[in-house]
């Protein structure tokens, strides 16, 4: 059984995560096809299952990484088309950014980052679920 603030946080931050998904479907959704087993956007309850981006903040232990303990958010394309590097850094970029203006209004109160790790993007800093 998870902690019943833990699943706050996780809904709050998928409602984050939810936001900048809209956000990088209006940039970028109708730049690539989408993969032909993914539903069109907005044909689905959770917008992880439909559209270009299927966006997901995971939790990490970070053992080995530099910024240790963290969220990775993770951003997959559904499509079937080579996507140029350039591409990906800008979108990776774009979701850095939404990040750090979404997350004080969020979690007010908290020191929460957004960096890369490796090649990875994580929220890191007050994870703590006091403050929920």
């Amino acid at each position: 059984m998870r902690h019943p603030k833990l699943i706050q946080w996780e809904k709050t931050l998928k409602s984050v995560l939810d936001e900048i998904d809209d956000i990088l479907e209006s940039r970028y959704g109708s730049d690539y096809s989408l993969h032909p087993a993914r539903r069109q956007r907005g044909s689905t309850a959770n917008k992880s299952h439909d559209g270009l981006f299927d966006i997901r903040g995971e939790f990490t232990l970070g053992l080995g990484s530099e910024k240790g303990k963290g969220y990775i958010v993770d951003i997959d394309l559904k499509t079937l088309q080579s996507v140029p590097k350039s591409v990906i850094t800008r979108i990776e970029d774009d979701t850095i950014h939404e990040l750090n203006k979404r997350l004080p209004k969020a979690f007010p109160n908290r020191d929460l980052r957004v960096e890369h790790d490796g090649n990875m993007i994580k929220i890191i800093g007050d994870l703590s679920l006091g403050k929920l």
